[in-house]
């Protein structure tokens, strides 16, 4: 089965009011396939991918310190996805933090590590990676005034499905940098979006091996007005990396965004087809 039938599930969607781009890698084959997959969007949390391997490559370097106590503090807090803005603690540790944000998307916990790496670092890891368009403009805010960056982050799903590749070709700053990102993406606890309709265990140990029977999920998915974004790997005969970014314009209503998120299934459907299969199959 081929990857052209991801970019022919994409191209159903050529009659919405939306973009939906979308970029899908086979990890071993080489094979790849795109539609809009150039375009730069804002892709909103899926974005914190970034993020989190520059964390986890200064945890390998020992930059950083997994233990290493970090006080939240007031410019840090954030509403929307999370857990930290209600809890009593202040102080939590690297990893902590790591894995809040990646398993709930966290805001608070997104803002804390910003802080403490800086965007600059992620930039330049991005440069490194030929990540050209994948940019963190600021941290996550809840009102956008005219002094502050439009919108988090910037991307394209070529950009979001290149860094997954990395990681599971372990070929970011280090074979354990790497492992250590997937270890995060499998924790997360969104697969309303690309694995919505997958026959997966999210809860399967392991990654990637032993395989679970079925498929194996790993992914990232971001939440913002006018936009849905997700980035992941999807393992099973094959392993195929993959980001999918639908944006539109919010004042067409929720009919809009119900579509573009079933779109995202659709895709995510033929991605999951594919990996089924080997090639040829």
């Amino acid at each position: 089965m081929s990857l052209a039938q991801v970019a022919a599930a994409a191209r159903r969607s050529a009659a919405l009011p939306l973009t939906l781009a979308v970029a899908a890698v086979d990890i071993d084959g080489g094979e790849t396939a795109g539609v809009d997959e150039c375009t730069v969007l804002p892709v909103a949390s899926a974005s914190k991918l970034l993020l989190l391997a520059e964390v986890s490559r200064r945890l390998d370097t020992g930059e950083l310190l997994a233990d290493r106590i970090v006080e939240i503090l007031d410019e840090d807090l954030a509403d929307g996805t999370g857990l930290l803005r209600r809890m009593s603690r202040r102080g939590w540790t690297v990893e902590d933090l790591a894995w809040l944000t990646a398993s709930v998307s966290d805001n608070t916990a997104t803002n804390a590590l910003l802080r403490l790496v800086g965007r600059e670092s992620t930039a330049r890891l991005a440069k490194e990676l030929g990540l050209d368009h994948l940019t963190l403009h600021d941290k996550v805010r809840d009102i956008r005034g005219p002094d502050v960056p439009p919108v988090f982050a910037t991307g394209t799903a070529r950009d979001l499905a290149g860094l997954v590749t990395h990681a599971v070709r372990s070929t970011l700053s280090s074979p354990s940098a790497s492992a250590r990102l997937l270890r995060w993406m499998r924790a997360n606890t969104d697969h309303g979006m690309v694995p919505a309709l997958v026959d997966h265990d999210p809860y399967a140990p392991g990654f990637p091996d032993p395989l679970p029977d079925g498929l194996l999920v790993a992914n990232k998915t971001g939440t913002d007005t006018g936009v849905r974004a997700d980035a992941g790997v999807i393992i099973g005969a094959r392993r195929l990396a993959y980001a999918v970014v639908a944006h539109w314009d919010p004042a067409l209503g929720p009919s809009t965004e119900r579509a573009a998120v079933h779109a995202i299934r659709d895709v995510g459907r033929t991605l999951a087809a594919c990996a089924r299969r080997r090639v040829g199959e």
